[in-house]
């Protein structure tokens, strides 16, 4: 069994479309994660100071003390974030970063924003921008350290009724058929794989290696390429809840002529924050597929 992250140090915002409201997808959260967060993780949560504001109002995480402040976004509290994810000292250091970000938020565009994110994917470092990405996420690092599964979240992981998008810039196609090959099993057990362009036929081309040519010559529905709409095309299915699972592995590296299509392919995440979820870096993909294969052979 994979070990759990010690006493790991969560990053916490969201925006305020997210936080407001008694059923806001900041209090679904934390109120589906209560036993996780409390019981089992007990990370230690560095919180936005609005953010923060939510959760005392709305009763959330009652009695959990391993909190801390920071200033509103408006005051520097984002870009703290973005320190501490870069930051060499592992006792300040964060190992994972929860945004809950609301598409049609302006600041969701703010330099702070976009860095945060960004910086997560160089350092290797979950960042979650949507609901369902961070209660997955929450429910597979709490099972893998020994916690009961969260029975209401089983038809989600009935993979053989979901769909998972794989898409890699020039720079991580390798790295992505190495995660494919390395959890081929895993991968297969989807009703649907979908990715654009030359990564659809490269896994396509993997797959035939491993299943033969006929029974791996349609593994992945491919799409076009990037910066011909495939992203857009991809988008749609998540717009309409025909694909859960997107992993994005980013070149954070190299300039994007095509960057408001990825832009876009994140936005539909966020449009459907309680169905999608968007990875972009290998450490985190490599971890989610290997808790995901966890959960699944404990539930069989």
């Amino acid at each position: 069994m994979l070990e759990n992250l010690p006493r790991c140090r969560i990053g916490l915002a969201a925006n305020r479309t997210h936080h407001q409201d008694a059923d806001s997808a900041l209090v679904q959260l934390l109120r589906g994660a209560d036993a996780a967060i409390a019981t089992h993780l007990q990370p230690q949560l560095i919180v936005v100071g609005r953010t923060l504001d939510a959760i005392r109002s709305h009763g959330l995480l009652p009695g959990y003390q391993a909190i801390e402040r920071f200033p509103y976004g408006r005051e520097g509290g984002l870009m703290m974030l973005v320190s501490r994810v870069v930051d060499t000292d592992p006792a300040r250091a964060l190992d994972a970063v929860i945004y809950l970000m609301d598409p049609v938020d302006p600041s969701s565009n703010f330099p702070e924003a976009l860095a945060l994110k960004r910086q997560c994917v160089i350092h290797g470092k979950p960042f979650l921008s949507t609901l369902a990405g961070a209660r997955e996420w929450f429910e597979l690092e709490a099972v893998a350290g020994g916690a009961p599964f969260d029975a209401s979240l089983d038809p989600t992981f009935d993979l053989a009724n979901e769909s998972i998008a794989l898409i890699a810039h020039d720079a991580m196609k390798g790295r992505m058929l190495e995660l494919a090959e390395q959890h081929f099993d895993l991968l297969d057990s989807f009703a649907m794989r979908c990715a654009t362009g030359t990564t659809g036929g490269l896994l396509n081309a993997l797959a035939q290696r491993i299943k033969g040519e006929k029974a791996g010559r349609h593994w992945v529905r491919p799409f076009r390429s990037g910066p011909l709409g495939g992203d857009a095309q991809i988008a749609e299915l998540i717009l309409k809840r025909e694909c859960r699972r997107v992993l994005f592995l980013e070149d954070p590296h190299v300039a994007r002529q095509h960057e408001a299509d990825i832009q876009l392919l994140e936005r539909a995440a966020r449009t459907v924050t309680d169905f999608a979820s968007c990875s972009s870096d290998v450490n985190s993909v490599q971890r989610w597929l290997s808790l995901l294969a966890l959960r699944s052979e404990l539930v069989a």
